[in-house]
């Protein structure tokens, strides 16, 4: 019964950590489409960002930073300042945000929580698995800022 528990929670765990994006993921890709959307030459203040995505203001303050010196933003600090993209949106893309949050790319575990699992020695779902692996970075490598601005209506800013 032990070994059971034990079998459930390490999965449980490794599907959380390899196919689900961050909380703070989800936040910071927020703050980037809610950017694109804003006038490309205007900056716009983390306070007014967390507002409009339903994010902690303290919280974002922090992470756009983090961003920013990613690359993906440019911010300016004082009066009129703020942040905006540092590039197109469609040169943005999911895993461009992601990749320095949560570094999805290192995740490579074993599905089945094995301590030793790879292309020479396999689990019974390692192929699959892998497969799966390799479509969801392609997805979040591929899609873009641009792409989530055009075919979500839901979270265009409402005038």
């Amino acid at each position: 019964m032990i070994i059971v528990l034990y079998v459930y929670y390490d999965i449980n765990m490794r599907l959380e950590d390899m196919l689900v994006i961050s909380k703070t993921s989800v936040h910071a890709t927020l703050a980037l489409v809610y950017l694109a959307q804003i006038d490309k030459d205007s900056y716009v203040g983390a306070s007014q960002i967390a507002e409009n995505i339903n994010a902690p203001k303290n919280y974002l303050g922090k992470l756009l930073n983090r961003l920013a010196a990613e690359g993906l933003l440019e911010s300016i600090k004082g009066f009129g300042g703020g942040f905006r993209l540092a590039k197109q949106s469609s040169k943005i893309s999911i895993f461009n945000i992601v990749e320095p949050i949560d570094s999805i790319s290192k995740l490579n575990g074993c599905f089945l929580g094995k301590a030793t699992c790879s292309c020479d020695k396999t689990c019974a779902v390692h192929n699959k698995w892998n497969k799966i692996r390799s479509d969801y970075l392609h997805f979040l490598k591929t899609t873009t800022i641009k792409d989530i601005v055009e075919k979500d209506i839901s979270l265009k800013i409402k005038s």
